[in-house]
């Protein structure tokens, strides 16, 4: 085999492990999640209770897995806020590790309907990414 069709077949065997990785995050996750692919990192999230109502507390059980050349997170947080409004939580939610990939924030609380931005700012490497997806509240 040439080392151009070694180099090639190399890259393609990573890509489908990268593939296979991703899709693989969150797995351990019952019920139904949503995704966040990032540069870095892949969000893989569910809310408990699904689904959220307005004025009760609830908990987001999520994994964090990193994208290769990522490395492990060291530290992630959990916010959300009302961009329509220009304001967030009356909360700040406690985030513990419940593995390195698995994570639980809970204390969020929605007091209002509308449009709600949950991030997801995960730091490793020096670096920190945040990933946000919208939550809609009747």
């Amino acid at each position: 085999m040439s080392a151009l069709r070694a180099a090639a077949y190399a890259a393609l065997c990573l890509s489908s492990f990268d593939a296979a990785a991703a899709d693989a995050c969150g797995s351990a996750l019952p019920g139904p999640t949503r995704k966040i692919d990032g540069q870095r990192y892949t969000v893989v999230f569910r809310t408990v209770p699904e689904p959220v109502k307005v004025g009760t507390h609830f908990a987001v059980d999520f994994a964090v897995c990193p994208r290769a050349p990522a490395e492990a997170p060291s530290a992630v947080r959990v916010d959300a806020n009302m961009p329509a409004h220009r304001h967030g939580m009356n909360y700040r939610p406690v985030v513990t590790a419940k593995s390195s990939e698995l994570f639980r924030a809970e204390g969020l609380l929605f007091h209002m309907p509308g449009s709600w931005d949950i991030t997801f700012d995960v730091d490793g490497g020096g670096r920190t990414e945040r990933l946000s997806s919208t939550l809609q509240l009747p």
